[in-house]
C-alpha cells in the first residue's frame, strides 16, 4: 500500500502535488490508495505528476552538490575524519579507544547541533589478540608474518610445531586421508576467485582442517594483491568440532609453501598464537537525527549509516569511517543548509559490526516492535568511499522504479548508476532481506580488498573531493526520498 500525503513546503511543486496525492494541502490529510508502478510487461510506469514531482527536486539536488563539493562544506568531510582516525586509530571491539571514540562522536555530534543525539546499547563478543608468530622451520629458517583471525583460539604456552600439510580448495583437503592430516598444521592457498567466494577458507577453514585432525589452519590472505601483508578477519568455529588456532599469512607465504609442498618437500612450521576470548560487554551504536517538518519524528525514518568500529590493524578509515563519516556529515549539511525534510533522517553510527554486525543485530530486535511504522528507507556504506558512482539498490519493483528516477537527480554528482545488489549491505540486510527497501554507496573501489583488514587500511585511501561527492550524494538521496508526498513502497516478510 502506497500512502500520500502532503509533505512539500515548495510552493513551486503545491499544484503538481496537490493534483498527484488529491491530499488536502493544509490538512495533511493522507490518501490510503494503492498504486503499481511497473506495467504488465515489467516495465516501469511511473505516473507523470509523481515523476513531476521527483524530477521537481533537482533545483535542491544542485544546491547540494554546489554548496559540498564547491562552497562553505568542501573538504569538511575528510578534515572531521582525519582528526577522528588521527585521535583514536584502531577502533576493534572491546578496545577503549572504541569506547572513547563512541564518546567523542556523541559530543560532536551534540556540538553541530544534530537532535536527539544518544546511543544504544549493544551486547559485543570480545576477543583479544596476544602475541602471534609463526616461524618456519623447515626446509629453511623463515619468518612468516601473520594474523590471527577473530575469535580464534590461542595455542598451548609455548606454542605448537608441526609438519605442513598445503591445498588449494577443501575438495583437496577432502581427498586426503585422516592419517595424512592428523597432527599436521594445514596451509590454505585458494586462488582468489572473489571476496565472496574464497572468503570461505578464513570463514571455515579451521573446522574444516579440524574435521581430519589437524592441530592448526593458516589461511592464505583473503586479498587479490599483497606486498607481504596478512589481512585478518572473522572466523566462525562449527558447533561439535575440535577449535584450532587459525591465522592468516601472506598471499607470498602461502603460494611458496604450496610449491614446496608440491615438490615433496618437508616442511615444519613453528606457532604461538596467545589469542583468547572473554566474555561479552556493552558497546554502543550511536544516533543523531535531523527531525521531520511535518511527520511524527519517529515514523517513517529515512536512516543513513556506517559503523565506527574497526579492526585492531590499520585505522579503519576505509573500512569504515569514511561510511559513517559521510553518513552524520550528510544530516549535519542539510541542517545547516537549511533543509529540513518531512520525514526525519537518522543517521546511525553502527557498533561491533567487524566481530558478527551484532550492533545492527540488538538495534534490530529493540526496534521490532514497531519497525514497519518507524523506518521507511534505509542508506549504508560499508564497501569503501572512493569515487561515487551510485547507489545499490534492494527493494520490490514499486520501490525500484522510484528510486531510479530519484537517482537520475544525482547527474550533477556524475553519480546516477543503478545497481541491485543480493543484500542490501551488512548492516542493513537485517531490514532489506525482509522487503524494506534500501541502498548502498557504489563506488570505483576496485583496490577495495588490496588493503581490507590490513594494516593498509590509513587515511591515505580517502581523497577530500571523493568523500565529498559522496556525502553529497547521501544527504541528496536522503532528503529527496524523506521529503516525498510517498512512502516507499514495500513487502514486508
Amino acid at each position: 500500500m502506497i500512502v500520500f500525503s502532503n509533505l512539500c513546503p515548495h510552493f513551486q511543486r503545491v499544484a503538481a502535488i496537490f493534483l498527484f496525492a488529491c491530499v488536502v494541502v493544509n490538512a495533511g490529510v493522507i490518501d490510503n490508495r494503492i498504486d503499481k508502478y511497473v506495467d504488465v510487461h515489467g516495465n516501469c510506469a511511473v505516473p507523470t505528476k509523481l515523476l513531476n514531482e521527483i524530477q521537481s527536486y533537482q533545483p535542491i539536488v544542485n544546491k547540494i552538490a554546489k554548496e559540498i563539493l564547491n562552497g562553505n562544506f568542501t573538504g569538511d568531510t575528510w578534515n572531521s575524519l582525519s582528526e577522528f582516525i588521527d585521535e583514536f586509530g584502531p577502533r576493534f571491539s572491546g578496545s577503549k579507544s572504541l569506547e572513547c571514540s563512541i564518546d567523542y562522536m556523541v559530543n560532536k555530534l551534540k556540538e553541530v547541533g544534530l537532535e536527539n543525539v544518544h546511543t544504544e546499547n549493544a551486547t559485543i563478543p570480545r576477543w583479544q589478540r596476544g602475541y602471534e608468530s609463526a616461524h618456519l622451520v623447515e626446509p629453511h629458517e623463515q619468518n612468516l608474518p601473520l594474523l590471527g583471525f577473530g575469535f580464534s583460539v590461542g595455542t598451548p604456552r609455548g606454542g605448537i610445531i608441526g609438519d605442513v600439510v598445503v591445498v588449494e580448495s577443501f575438495d583437496e583437503l577432502d581427498r586426503l586421508s585422516d592419517d595424512v592430516v592428523h597432527g599436521k598444521i594445514v596451509v590454505f592457498a585458494p586462488e582468489w576467485v572473489s571476496y565472496g567466494v574464497t572468503v570461505q577458507y578464513r570463514s571455515k577453514g579451521a573446522s574444516r582442517a579440524a574435521k581430519k585432525g589437524a592441530i592448526a589452519a593458516l589461511v592464505r590472505s583473503i586479498t587479490p594483491f599483497s606486498i607481504g601483508s596478512p589481512h585478518t578477519g572473522m572466523q566462525t568455529y562449527e558447533q561439535g568440532v575440535a577449535q584450532i588456532p587459525v591465522a592468516a599469512i601472506t598471499v607470498e607465504d602461502s603460494k611458496m609453501l604450496l610449491r614446496l609442498y608440491r615438490r615433496g618437500k618437508r616442511m615444519t612450521i613453528r606457532l604461538k598464537m596467545e589469542d583468547r576470548n572473554l566474555d561479552p560487554y556493552d558497546s554502543r551504536n550511536t544516533i543523531a537525527e535531523l527531525h521531520g517538518r511535518t511527520q511524527p519524528i519517529d515514523k517513517k525514518v529515512v536512516v543513513v549509516s556506517g559503523h565506527l568500529d574497526s579492526w585492531d590493524v590499520g585505522v579503519g578509515a576505509m573500512d569504515d569511517g569514511g561510511g559513517a563519516f559521510i553518513s552524520w556529515k550528510a544530516i549535519e549539511f542539510l541542517k545547516k543548509m537549511n533543509l529540513r525534510p518531512a520525514r526525519t533522517i537518522r543517521s546511525i553510527l553502527w557498533t561491533g559490526e567487524e566481530v558478527g554486525i551484532v550492533g545492527a543485530q540488538d538495534y534490530q530486535r529493540a526496534h521490532a516492535a514497531n519497525e514497519q511504522e518507524e523506518f521507511n528507507f534505509f542508506i549504508e556504506s560499508d564497501i569503501g568511499t572512493f569515487e561515487p558512482t551510485g547507489l545499490d539498490f534492494t527493494g520490490n519493483a514499486d520501490a525500484e522504479c522510484i528510486f531510479k528516477e530519484i537517482l537520475k537527480l544525482m547527474a550533477p554528482l556524475n553519480a546516477t548508476e543503478f545497481a541491485k545488489p543480493t543484500d542490501g549491505g551488512p548492516d542493513i540486510e537485517r531490514w532489506t532481506k525482509r522487503g524494506f527497501p534500501g541502498a548502498s554507496l557504489l563506488n570505483k573501489n576496485e583496490n577495495y580488498f588490496w588493503y581490507h583488514h590490513s594494516a593498509g587500511d590509513s587515511m591515505l585511501l580517502e581523497q577530500p573531493q571523493n568523500l565529498d561527492k559522496a556525502t553529497a550524494l547521501f544527504a541528496a538521496c536522503a532528503y529527496v526520498v524523506a521529503d516525498l508526498s510517498i512512502d516507499m513502497p514495500r513487502d514486508i516478510q
